[in-house]
């Protein structure tokens, strides 16, 4: 990016693009594409399945380390944790033998979701500019915030209806499943009607389920990116405009209050997610 003439949409536009393609550079000859994935977003999918590795490793690591007596700080997070999620579990899924994995599903989701959320707490250029440095690439493709991508956040979504759909069909039997979804809730007279409705009432939780998630991120993506821009000169190496004193020190105190803010964010967003996750699924244990 540098050496440039960039304009704030430029910036903006350049950091909202995904890396979909995998580059090598090769001595004498530039930039050379070794692989062509133009319909996948591949930082998302590196990003997300990192940051599943590090949560699962600390989950573990702190199930592990789990002690009888006097637990240190960090078993008493993961506990209070756990327990927290244990108790939202049980306020909503009644069926003790599916909160066994349900309970353990919602945690996942949880530190997962949270952990994705939080990579928008790093500098927007901070990444992309070692990755640019990594491989020589001129225009550096690098979004590190999963969940800003809809991919991600749809692909969690179904997730969670294909689980509704599993225990929908476990606990009330295909038969009596398929006799709900074309019986509720106007009755046999309308069986058509009923089963259109069902079948909108799953998509529709499941896109809104998505989109409620990614719409929050992406938002939140966005404020950082403007907020970057006030730095002018400094936040792209001088190609939008002469360094301006006063709008640096905002730009500052800007990133400083809204990541504080932005705290209060990726928890709850992670937190909406989970907690819908347990609605939908207690929804799939209770008849019509």
């Amino acid at each position: 990016m540098a050496g440039e003439s960039m304009t704030a949409a430029d910036y903006i536009k350049h950091h909202l693009q995904s890396l979909t393609s995998l580059q090598d550079v090769t001595q004498g000859q530039g930039l050379k594409n070794i692989a062509d994935f133009s319909f996948i977003n591949l930082d998302a999918i590196f990003f997300a399945v990192v940051l599943g590795v590090i949560g699962s490793f600390f989950l573990w690591r702190g199930a592990k380390k789990a002690t009888p007596g006097v637990p240190g700080r960090f078993q008493a997070a993961v506990e209070i944790l756990f327990e927290f999620v244990d108790d939202m579990c049980k306020s909503i899924v009644h069926n003790e033998q599916s909160r066994k994995f349900v309970a353990p599903l919602g945690l996942t989701l949880f530190v997962w979701i949270f952990l994705m959320n939080a990579m928008d707490l790093l500098p927007v250029d901070l990444l992309p500019l070692g990755w640019q440095m990594a491989t020589g690439e001129h225009h550096a493709l690098l979004r590190v915030v999963p969940t800003a991508d809809l991919n991600t956040t749809l692909a969690l979504a179904i997730g969670v209806l294909l689980i509704c759909l599993y225990y929908n069909v476990k606990i009330k039997g295909f038969g009596g499943w398929m006799h709900e979804m074309f019986t509720a809730p106007f009755g046999p007279w309308l069986a058509p009607a009923n089963f259109i409705l069902n079948i909108v009432e799953f998509l529709s939780k499941t896109v809104s389920h998505g989109m409620r998630l990614f719409g929050n991120m992406y938002a939140g993506e966005l404020v950082f990116l403007l907020i970057a821009l006030l730095g002018g000169a400094w936040a792209v190496s001088g190609s939008i405009g002469v360094m301006d004193p006063v709008m640096f020190v905002f730009h500052i105190l800007a990133g400083m209050v809204w990541a504080i803010f932005h705290i209060l964010v990726i928890t709850l967003q992670a937190f909406i997610f989970m907690a819908l996750a347990f609605v939908y699924i207690g929804q799939a244990h209770d008849a019509h």
